[in-house]
């Protein structure tokens, strides 16, 4: 991954009339990096990625994309690849036909068979846009975006109403267009999507940029946690927690070194540790921490 930014975003705000939608908002993001924006409702991630796009104005501050203004567009947009929650494709056309349209508007050269079999719609091909279902119509989002291979790609909320196997689909695709060398930039409500696969995440919060870092990064400000349940007759617990109805819930900075203090105690005692779970706190808890730390 180059260190080489393809997007600059310094000290940028939004204002509609009297709303301050984004406030002094600063991130860039690498060549070849997957990087996931995520926020609560309103928090400003979708003007924030408008603005990236070109759709917006920012109130002040600097936005470059390929070094260069997202409102250049004849410069920015024939690099650039935009999956939106819903496109609203006509109708009457066919998947391929509108695959095609949406290509021939890129000024990117591709092939209509192999961006329909990349999205997994081929055999959909002559199906016409009203008869697909809402996972295939996200498939057809996802062909359109990626028609000629475009060095940035914008995913927004990509595997909505996707199942399982097409979840999948969709992600290997995407591991492919990395490796040719694109640069992706996530939105989802998914959150184990993004920590299982963003290199960097931005957390935005009422307009800001909350915190930014790696899932590590993140995750490693909240403490680990370690559930289970002990029998009412155990012998007084090693380490501090919350009891109720016999689960117990403890909170740790260290641990390897508590879980390996609690089973020695447990192995001592000849205590069974049911339903014993450990592990790092989870993204989504540093998400609902949101709140708590203004």
């Amino acid at each position: 991954m180059s260190t080489e930014p393809v997007i600059e975003i310094d000290r940028l705000n939004l204002r509609y009339d009297d709303f301050h939608a984004v406030r002094d908002v600063s991130l860039h993001v690498r060549r070849g990096e997957l990087y996931a924006l995520l926020g609560t409702n309103g928090a400003g991630k979708t003007s924030t990625l408008e603005t990236v796009e070109g759709h917006r104005n920012p109130t002040s501050g600097t936005v470059r994309v390929f070094g260069r203004s997202p409102r250049d567009r004849q410069a920015v947009r024939p690099r650039m690849g935009v999956m939106l929650q819903e496109s609203g494709f006509s109708p009457d056309l066919t998947v391929r036909e509108s695959v095609g349209l949406i290509g021939s508007l890129t000024r990117r050269a591709d092939d209509v068979g192999r961006v329909l079999d990349v999205a997994g719609l081929t055999r959909k091909a002559t199906t016409r846009v009203a008869q697909l279902s809402g996972g295939e119509k996200r498939r057809l989002d996802f062909a359109t975006a990626i028609w000629g291979s475009p060095e940035l790609i914008f995913l927004d909320e990509p595997t909505t109403g996707l199942d399982i196997q097409s979840r999948d689909g969709l992600w290997a695709s995407v591991d492919r267009l990395r490796e040719n060398g694109a640069t992706i930039v996530l939105t989802t409500h998914y959150l184990e999507e993004a920590q299982q696969r963003a290199d960097r995440i931005g957390l935005m919060h009422r307009g800001t940029l909350h915190r930014e870092g790696t899932v590590a990064e993140l995750t490693r400000t909240l403490p680990a946690v370690i559930r289970f349940t002990a029998p009412a007759t155990a012998h007084a617990l090693p380490l501090p927690g919350k009891i109720g109805d016999g689960a117990v819930l403890v909170e740790t900075f260290s641990l390897q070194k508590d879980l390996h203090t609690l089973l020695s105690w447990a192995d001592d005692h000849a205590v069974e540790l049911r339903d014993l779970t450990a592990g790092p706190t989870r993204l989504d808890d540093v998400f609902r921490a949101l709140d708590n730390q203004e």
